[in-house]
């Protein structure tokens, strides 16, 4: 069995994680071109959405060919005792753009399914995403690193209303307003 270390950078949208709303969760979450696994993968998620609360979430992804597919599931307690969420959602990832010498980067597809259930203020949130980068390999190293940036929309729906968001930098509407 070879073991191999992945670092991913998803540089620009790191310093948006606070006031993104993001993935199927609506809970920061970004996804390289590449994955990191070869048949699947468990973790911990983590985040502080907005600057306030804390998330914490469980997520499994599986491979199949070019293809893969992750859940996750958790809770968010926003805090000044107003009520935790429940967290629910699935992700997609495809890749669909391989590097050539007329384009240097190779991207993915990432398309997700989820929710943010709490009584009275509950959310439906469907984003989807491109995912662009390029795996750099130092020489005489076991890392390599992935660079990436991945903007993303989402489809946001519940309590009467719908938005749709595009700017990964501007608050959407209903998620994280609980």
């Amino acid at each position: 069995m070879r073991w191999t270390r992945v670092l991913c950078l998803p540089f620009l949208s790191g310093a948006l994680v606070s006031t993104v709303a993001a993935q199927a969760t609506g809970m920061p979450s970004y996804n390289a071109p590449y994955r990191a696994f070869s048949r699947s993968e468990i973790g911990l998620v983590l985040s502080f959405p907005n600057g306030g609360g804390t998330a914490f979430e469980g997520a499994y992804r599986w491979a199949s060919g070019k293809f893969d597919v992750g859940l996750r599931g958790g809770i968010f307690t926003p805090g000044g005792g107003a009520n935790s969420v429940l967290l629910v959602g699935a992700e997609a990832r495809e890749r669909v753009v391989t590097h050539t010498e007329d384009f240097p980067l190779d991207g993915a597809l990432i398309l997700g399914i989820g929710g943010q259930f709490v009584s009275g203020s509950s959310a439906l949130i469907v984003p989807v995403g491109l995912s662009l980068g390029r795996r750099v390999d130092p020489r005489d190293s076991k890392i390599s690193i992935v660079p990436y940036v991945q903007p993303t929309g989402f489809l946001i729906a519940g309590s009467g209303n719908s938005d749709l968001c595009t700017e990964p930098n501007v608050q959407c509407p209903m998620i994280n307003d609980q």
